[in-house]
């Protein structure tokens, strides 16, 4: 990577590790202990870096031989770098560290990033409340299982309001997805008992009373909604979606055009 041109500004760095230390030391010249080299294309050559507070350059190469080296500290995690010590943010722009063990903090990038994640969450909220209601039931059929059925609309409205709050680009592309129907309709097929799973939830089992066979067996770290779900779009299991899909469906007996009624003679 070549360093971009920029007004000479104060910086912030941070490590990127969960809990720092007080104090953290980071290599500031190349060693036999800490290989220190930048891979410079223009001259297909690796060259080493060391920060010298007193020379005009982070590479060895372009330094004299008067280098005072000084330690690079980060104290609770953070290192502040003035706007007039541009060696050594050129250093930590080189550093083979930088992106890994410690960060540039660039306060308008995460900013931007964290009005993304807002304003997707906000879209997926607006998606949440607006859900009429055979497509609110469908959808906490998918994600929260047969007890959906138990749970009043009030509660089924809560309940997604809170999922695509915590989980807002999961509920929108689930939303979005064509195969939603087909997910309801298996969740049904499971809550109603036309299909069990069997021998610790590895097998599933239709469970019609002229068959109880076995349709297939759950590969280990898969879900049962999600494979089952696969198998029904497949040549072999698109019968038997069609079969268990009119069982959903109530019967309604067909009408009767009965003979009107004639006067007698």
């Amino acid at each position: 990577m070549k360093k971009s041109k920029e007004a000479p500004r104060a910086k912030q760095y941070k490590l990127t590790r969960d809990q720092a230390p007080l104090a953290f030391m980071l290599s500031s010249n190349h060693n036999k202990r800490t290989s220190l080299l930048y891979f410079d294309e223009a001259t297909g050559t690796n060259r080493a870096l060391r920060y010298a507070k007193n020379q005009k350059s982070p590479f060895e190469d372009e330094q004299d031989g008067n280098a005072i080296l000084e330690p690079i500290i980060f104290e609770d995690g953070f290192l502040n770098v003035d706007r007039g010590n541009q060696v050594l943010q050129e250093f930590l722009y080189y550093h083979p560290g930088n992106g890994h063990t410690f960060v540039e903090i660039d306060r308008a990038k995460d900013a931007s990033e964290e009005l993304e994640i807002q304003e997707i969450i906000l879209d997926a909220q607006i998606l949440a409340k607006e859900l009429d209601l055979s497509t609110l039931e469908s959808l906490s059929r998918v994600l929260f299982g047969p007890q959906a059925d138990k749970r009043s609309t009030a509660e089924l409205r809560r309940d997604m309001l809170v999922y695509s709050r915590n989980n807002p680009a999961g509920f929108i592309d689930m939303l979005n997805d064509p195969s939603l129907q087909l997910y309801d309709d298996v969740s049904k097929f499971f809550g109603k008992g036309l299909l069990v799973l069997k021998n610790k939830n590895r097998d599933v089992y239709f469970n019609l009373p002229n068959n109880k066979t076995k349709i297939l067996t759950v590969p280990f770290g898969e879900e049962a909604h999600d494979i089952t779900s696969s198998y029904f779009i497949t040549d072999d299991g698109v019968e038997s979606y069609k079969l268990l899909k009119g069982m959903l469906t109530p019967q309604t007996k067909p009408k009767v055009n009965k003979k009107p009624k004639t006067e007698k003679e």
